[in-house]
């Protein structure tokens, strides 16, 4: 089938769901499936629609089709010694562009250059009606409609179809050197929010059961004297890509065994809030920003938590025999709700594009 072909038989599909208003389910290479609420409806598989439109390195804009793989998207980037600046998770080797936006998911990178949406230049879409919008653009300096573009990031597919995205990338780093230091996790805190404030290359950071590691990237001067300045035990390059690689695809022993009652939450802090000492494995990134805590509290718990730290909580993965009879996503107050239900009333008025999967009832 030719691009048109694929669209336009999407169009049919779109319009003929929306008619009967039975739920569709779009997907990718299903990497993450297993993130969010329920999965309802019939497969729309965005995988036939793929391609790199068009790559400038010169104006730092990749523009490519949403069912292309991710690894696709990454090689021809790395051929210019570029990158996706967020770092996205891949969980898996069928992973696609479409499906990294839609999740919104970001690496140990993220603290230091942002989320996704902070790099979506611009997006085609195609809404309940079956109709295809065009927003934003793809060079830097165009803005109209950007923040409809960034709206798709981590929407998990429930404003519409994802059919082009143009994302702003960024050069590699000249240099990277990865250091460790034995810190509780109190000292940790005190040190990430300290080093955050100097002008230190920091492009990554980690605690886990009484050890820091830190990444610096940037110029070759900038590392080495960074390596200097903080001191620390310097880990050899292949165990330190093997390591910021298992925390972004979470194949680091910390992910490995999750008791079958237990969640994997993902919390959402302040830099600066102090550990939390409740029962379970914890692990930092983020410079602090970013905790992940397996246990097996009771949701309730977990997110008052979270609340009274300044922040909220989100389960990200479940053991096997866990009660998923809750909200995987912290709830929204009415007025952020009213946005979203009016958002989603705008694309998607029949509730046919991934129903449930952010929220209940949404």
């Amino acid at each position: 089938m030719t691009e048109d072909d694929i669209v336009a038989s999407w169009t049919e599909r779109v319009r003929l769901a929306t008619e009967r208003q039975t739920p569709l389910r779009i997907r990718g290479g299903g990497t993450k499936d297993w993130y969010g609420q329920v999965l309802e409806g019939e497969v729309v598989d965005t995988r036939s629609h793929r391609g790199i439109i068009e790559y400038d390195p010169a104006e730092l804009v990749i523009t490519a089709k949403a069912g292309t793989p991710l690894v696709e998207i990454e090689a021809r980037l790395e051929e210019c010694g570029q990158m996706l600046p967020f770092e996205p998770p891949h969980f898996g080797r069928h992973a696609t562009f479409g499906g990294c936006i839609a999740a919104g998911l970001a690496g140990p990178r993220r603290a230091a250059t942002g989320a996704p949406r902070d790099f979506v230049l611009g997006a085609v879409v195609m809404n309940g009606q079956g109709q295809v919008l065009h927003f934003g653009g793809q060079v830097v300096k165009n803005v109209a409609g950007y923040d409809v573009s960034r709206l798709l990031a981590g929407s998990l597919g429930t404003l519409g179809l994802i059919l082009e995205l143009s994302v702003k990338v960024l050069p590699k780093p000249v240099a990277e050197a990865t250091l460790k230091f034995d810190m509780n996790a109190i000292d940790a805190v005190r040190k990430l929010n300290e080093w955050s404030g100097r002008p230190l290359p920091l492009s990554a950071s980690a605690w886990c059961d009484h050890t820091l590691a830190l990444r610096l990237g940037g110029a070759e001067a900038a590392v080495k004297a960074a390596r200097l300045s903080l001191g620390g035990e310097v880990v050899d390059a292949v165990e330190a890509e093997r390591f910021w690689s298992g925390l972004r695809e979470q194949t680091d022993p910390f992910f490995a065994v999750l008791p079958p009652r237990a969640a994997l939450w993902r919390l959402s802090l302040p830099s600066i809030a102090e550990p939390m000492h409740l029962a379970g494995p914890h692990l930092m990134e983020w410079g602090g920003a970013q905790r992940w805590w397996i246990t097996d509290a009771d949701p309730q718990t977990v997110r008052i938590s979270a609340k009274q730290a300044g922040g909220h909580a989100t389960i990200f993965r479940t053991g096997a025999a866990y009660d998923r009879n809750t909200s995987v996503f912290t709830p929204l107050a009415a007025p952020m709700m009213k946005i979203h239900r009016g958002l989603k009333a705008a694309f998607d008025p029949a509730r046919i594009f991934n129903r449930g999967r952010l929220y209940p009832d949404f």
